[in-house]
């Protein structure tokens, strides 16, 4: 069935001479998937798969620097390099083949980078005060500076024009432009400090600039703060106004609104909201700049489902909704509505594992969606077999659910067996704190399309050697995942309980608590917090430097917020290494890496978190019995071939095992596992 014609998302909009074939868009993002600071085949490949999608625009790039001291923070596009023209040249020809608009973001990053990135030259702004963030100490922009900087975005914008792009976007929050406009961060005098129309001069000097190099037709569009809601920011008054002296100016065509500040970690969060946190809290105050300005208004921040973006255009709140991460977890959103399908959207569940990637300095990637940023070599799309097989699958958690889809999707007699009474596995126990709770949608979104394929569940079925040989199978995939490992202490093993056992509720949290977390994910964050919110004392004692050093900044945030109201200690540097009976409690032993000092704690429960060991007693039992003696061809795997080991020719099924019944990773690791081993099968 397909969607109503008269569905406001499907509606065209009309940009100056551009149309847009429907309302929704991917805002500019950085998912560093650039190369020498050029956006080829595997960026190309990353927007291009969202324009097969059907999305009206893409903005590509966040940002893209115009200048050699806005050093690349985060893989970013090049944009003052005149070989950039042919690599966006090529990236907006392929998306216009499929109806999508492109469009580039431009910046200079001011205090927002380093200087020991890039050139190695010294951040300039507005201001000497750091970027806590980056933590650069700026000089203060000079006269020639700032005329140096105009003529770089005048060049960067000719650049995207002969690239034959639609239009730009100048990027103005926590940015060069911004921490001009703002009371905070601009300490200057003369004509660019001070008052506010000073404030904004550079901003409106380089869109004057920009508009003598590329004409009155080009489209120009901001994405700017319009409230920083911060003690001596910019307030609401403020961005109303600046607001209204842009669409003044006749410089800029549309205005794309973000509220909040992000020099930390914490506003950041607040203006990209992660899993947990209320969705669209921005969105009624973009309508509100819309309402006041009647200009082209756009606007993204936690619009991750369809309806709440239909409601947005519906109720004139914005023209063009930008759905990003939504578009990272599911390319093909608007392709899904037209037909009819929007409930086999694939959903963003917040994790926000494609922020977290680029900020460990890597390439984005979605928690749940393994094919993103891998287009070339992982396409979205699952080719059917040449053969049907019998595939068993053992375990129903994110490896397993994964494993059975793409079987199936394959075209493949899929049968599941699941020791427990429902599907998720590990997920099952990190959604139990009710903020990551929309992790299961990653195992339900699974479920569903399992049922619509014909997967067999059988829950409650502890499988042994004889129950998966009864199937029959042609391959047999391990999926058991692994149990949480606590014996890492020197004395007193048993004496603790697992961050699982105060997360499942098999053991209560005690009163005075010590959590020791060897493995910097969640597990222990979550269990800190069931804890503490019994009243309970808690510290969370790492051998790290960091604490939590597998969950990034912008994720760590909801935590450290429940947290930090309930005083949780954090001790880094320090390793719990025994601990011994004490009267009623417990005294606990730390000790450090760093030479043979000891503290003690008398607390009356230790938790350890020091993530899993497989339960691999299956594969193990199973293997003399394969094709393949379970081993698996990495240089195959790793190129998209089929599997071709055959070490013995007895063996009466292939045997597989994947995610962390082979060693303890991630979700994303261990759906990866699943997608690239069983789409060749």
């Amino acid at each position: 069935m397909s969607s109503s014609p008269n569905d406001p998302l499907l509606q065209p909009y009309r940009l100056k001479h551009l149309t847009l074939k429907n309302r929704l868009m991917i805002t500019a993002h950085e998912p560093a998937y650039a190369e020498d600071g050029m956006p080829k085949d595997a960026y190309r490949a990353y927007h291009v798969e969202r324009a097969k999608g059907g999305v009206a625009l893409t903005m590509t790039a966040g940002s893209a620097s115009v200048a050699r001291d806005s050093s690349p923070a985060f893989n970013n596009i090049l944009a003052w390099k005149d070989e950039v023209v042919g690599w966006m040249r090529k990236l907006a020809d392929e998306c216009h083949e499929h109806g999508t608009a492109v469009m580039i973001q431009l910046t200079h990053l001011g205090r927002r980078t380093r200087w020991d990135q890039g050139d190695w030259l010294p951040t300039v702004s507005s201001t000497h005060d750091r970027e806590p963030a980056h933590r650069a100490f700026p000089k203060l922009a000079e006269d020639w500076d700032i005329a140096r900087i105009i003529e770089n975005y005048a060049d960067a914008a000719e650049r995207m024009q002969a690239a034959g792009l639609d239009g730009i976007e100048l990027e103005a929050y926590g940015h060069l432009l911004d921490q001009f406009w703002s009371p905070a961060t601009n300490m200057l005098d003369g004509p660019y400090g001070g008052s506010l129309e000073n404030r904004l001069r550079l901003s409106f000097d380089v869109l004057k600039a920009i508009r003598e190099r590329v004409g009155p037709e080009f489209i120009v569009g901001v994405r700017y703060v319009g409230d920083e809601m911060m003690t001596g920011g910019l307030s609401r008054e403020d961005g109303l106004e600046i607001s209204r002296r842009l669409k003044e100016s006749g410089l800029v065509d549309f205005l794309n609104v973000i509220r909040g500040h992000i020099e930390t970690d914490a506003p950041l969060t607040d203006v990209i909201p992660v899993q947990g946190m209320r969705s669209a809290p921005h969105l009624d105050f973009a309508g509100e700049i819309r309402a006041a300005t009647a200009m082209p208004t756009f606007h993204a921040a936690k619009i991750q489902d369809v309806a709440t973006a239909r409601h947005a255009v519906a109720e004139g709140k914005l023209d063009m909704v930008g759905m990003t991460r939504a578009h990272i977890a599911d390319p093909h959103i608007v392709a899904k509505i037209i037909a009819g399908r929007e409930e086999r959207i694939r959903p963003c569940v917040g994790a926000n594992y494609c922020l977290d990637r680029i900020y460990q300095g890597g390439g984005a990637r979605c928690v749940h969606n393994p094919s993103t940023g891998r287009e070339l070599a992982m396409p979205h799309s699952i080719a059917p077999a040449e053969t049907r097989k019998r595939v068993v699958v053992i375990g129903a958690g994110p490896a397993g659910m994964e494993a059975a889809r793409v079987a199936a999707e394959r075209g493949h007699s899929v049968t599941v067996h699941e020791a427990a009474s429902d599907a998720g596995g590990q997920i099952r126990l990190t959604a139990q704190t009710k903020r990551r709770a929309e992790m299961m949608q990653v195992i339900d979104w699974r479920m569903a399309e399992c049922e619509r394929l014909g997967v067999a569940f059988r829950f409650n079925s502890f499988a042994e050697p004889e129950t998966v040989l009864a199937d029959a199978p042609d391959t047999v995939i391990v999926a058991t995942g692994g149990l949480p490992h606590t014996e890492v202490l020197e004395a007193g093993n048993e004496l603790v309980v697992s961050a699982w056992d105060i997360l499942s509720g098999d053991a209560r949290p005690g009163d005075n608590v010590l959590i020791h977390d060897d493995a910097g994910d969640y597990a222990a964050l979550q269990a800190a917090e069931t804890i503490a919110a019994t009243g309970a004392k808690v510290e969370i004692v790492t051998r790290d430097r960091i604490f939590a050093s597998e969950v990034m900044g912008m994720s760590l945030t909801p935590a450290m917020r429940e947290l930090q109201k309930h005083d949780v200690t954090f001790t880094v540097t320090w390793k719990l290494d025994a601990v011994t009976r004490d009267g009623n409690g417990l005294m606990a032993r730390l000790g450090s890496d760093y030479g043979g000092f000891t503290r003690e704690r008398r607390v009356d429960q230790g938790v350890v978190n020091a993530a899993t060991r497989p339960l691999d007693d299956l594969y193990f039992a199973l293997k003399p019995g394969s094709s393949n003696l379970g081993a698996v061809d990495y240089e195959a795997l790793i190129a998209g071939r089929p599997q071709a080991m055959k070490g013995n020719p007895d063996g009466a099924y292939e045997l597989y095992r994947i995610g962390d019944a082979v060693s303890a990773r991630n979700i994303h690791a261990a759906i990866y596992d699943a997608l690239r081993l069983v789409r060749t099968i």
